[in-house]
């Protein structure tokens, strides 16, 4: 139960963490930003000592999945209000 405390707090600081990225690194390409949110979002959740704790079995697929859920915030922030800024 421990590690879904920790996944639900890393994804609760993804859209602020996009944003972030946005400003910080404009000038990089979408990927580039894109491997740096999984990367701070998964040191956030602690992908390194959950997979030697076992708890995640497959960090290939989990990765995938982390950058499925950042292309889902990304979209979900450029079709809203905050892309027009």
């Amino acid at each position: 139960m421990e590690f879904v405390k920790f996944f639900l707090r890393g994804l609760a600081i993804l859209p602020s963490l996009v944003q972030g990225i946005e400003s910080l690194y404009g000038a990089k390409t979408g990927a580039q930003k894109r491997e740096a949110a999984i990367a701070i979002v998964g040191s956030t959740i602690g992908v390194v000592d959950a997979v030697g704790a076992k708890t995640i079995v497959d960090p290939a697929k989990f990765t995938e999945a982390l950058g499925v859920i950042v292309d889902g915030v990304v979209a979900c922030l450029n079709a809203s209000v905050w892309s027009k800024q």
